[in-house]
């Protein structure tokens, strides 16, 4: 099984200090392991396109990250640029407060210009699910549905005491969007191969981890 994993794993760099150093070594462990992609902030784009050339290795870059807190203008421009560097995939961080507000329509538009600045580019939006009740999850997804997003995605890592990615939680946003051919990334606290297989049987398409050499070893 962790052979298979390799094709689900979007081995990931986000930390605020990460050197040239790690971006060079996250490729290196992406090229031998045959993963699915990377996953780094938006300055490092060109540089893991560029180390990556001559591979299938995707390269995924973050918008809003870690809040989703600014503004949809900002998200569209830093989304615009990232593409322009070589992104070949696009997570953005949903504007959880305004989920919270019940102001749909600002959520909606706020991927909606993404999607737009995304161009032909995969867009998955990040619900930080652990910020967020059950009846709220399921709301996000229906409008990630509605703005036309590729994924929903459970969290960015960064919330202070959220466990990450769960089953029950992948269960409930896969059967939320499959019907209408969105599909589920499952990052936060995947550091194995027995959690990644548990969260792929939950309806998960891709697995964001900085543990992606841990698991398919």
């Amino acid at each position: 099984m962790s052979n298979n994993l390799s094709k689900y794993i979007e081995q990931t760099v986000l930390k605020p200090d990460a050197s040239c150093a790690d971006i060079e070594a996250l490729c290196a462990q992406a090229r031998e392991h045959n993963f699915f992609g990377v996953c780094v902030n938006p300055m490092w784009v060109e540089r893991a396109k560029t180390l990556l050339k001559g591979t299938k290795v995707k390269v995924v870059s973050v918008i809003g990250f870690p809040l989703g807190a600014g503004t949809t203008e900002v998200k569209a421009c830093e989304t615009a640029y990232a593409v322009l560097d070589g992104a070949d995939e696009i997570d953005m961080v949903l504007n959880i407060g305004k989920l919270k507000d019940g102001d749909e329509e600002y959520v909606i538009n706020d991927i909606k210009d993404v999607k737009n600045a995304c161009k032909d580019r995969v867009l998955k939006v990040i619900l930080e699910t652990g910020a967020l009740t059950q009846e709220q999850i399921k709301k996000a997804c229906e409008l990630c549905v509605e703005a036309g997003a590729d994924f929903v995605k459970t969290s960015t890592g960064f919330l202070k005491d959220d466990v990450g990615a769960t089953p029950e939680n992948v269960a409930l946003m896969f059967e939320t969007v499959s019907e209408h051919g969105l599909k589920v990334k499952a990052s936060g606290g995947v550091r194995d191969s027995k959690t990644a297989a548990k969260m792929i049987e939950a309806g998960a398409s891709r697995i964001g981890t900085s543990s992606g050499v841990q698991i398919v070893s």
